[in-house]
Order: C-alpha cells, then sequence, then structure tokens
C-alpha cells in the first residue's frame, strides 16, 4: 500500500513581485528617521517570509522584523454609480540599526 502525500505549495513569488512599490507618506518619513521602519504596498499573496527576503534581496538591508496589515478597499461614489476601491496589503518592515534604505 503506498501513501501518497501531496503538498500544497503556493508558487514562490519573485523579489520584483512582492514589493509593489515603497509607501512614502509624512507618517512612513517619521517612522524612518525614528524607529527605522519602512512601509510598503506588497502582494496580497506574500507571506512575511517572503517580503523579508525581497526587501532584503532589492534593498541589500537587514530586516529585523515585518509586520502586515490587509488594508480593505473604502467605497466610493460617483453620481449614480457606487463602487469600492481594490483592497491590498501593506508591510512594515523594520531594519537593523546600522542599515537604511533611501527612497530619495
Amino acid at each position: 500500500m503506498s501513501t501518497e502525500i501531496q503538498t500544497t505549495e503556493t508558487p514562490r513569488l519573485e523579489s520584483y513581485q512582492v514589493v509593489l512599490r515603497p509607501l512614502v507618506t509624512e507618517k512612513g518619513m517619521h517612522r524612518s528617521t525614528r524607529n527605522n521602519q519602512y512601509s510598503f504596498e506588497v502582494n496580497p499573496l506574500a507571506t512575511k517570509h517572503d517580503i523579508r527576503r525581497a526587501v532584503e534581496e532589492l534593498f541589500e538591508v537587514k530586516v529585523e522584523s515585518v509586520r502586515t496589515q490587509n488594508r480593505l478597499g473604502k467605497s466610493r461614489r460617483n453620481r449614480t454609480k457606487a463602487g469600492v476601491t481594490k483592497s491590498w496589503k501593506k508591510a512594515i518592515v523594520t531594519l537593523n540599526a546600522e542599515h537604511r534604505i533611501n527612497f530619495f
């Protein structure tokens, strides 16, 4: 009797597929100077391990921790039509004290 174990692995995302764009906001700039934390919009399928690997590869830094948020889309209205903006995933990445990312 042979027992086959099926694994349901999701395909591994490439680094450029994980990090979609940096979130450059006033609050984000404050976090980067005070706490060495940077915010990114990331692929909703990406895990914390994927995000850590992608940031370390793309920016050549050492990541200490990753926190994620699933942000719900907002309802929008244009005259008589109602709609919703897309939901997205946000990652707040804390870097090692000796590393920095320069966006400008």
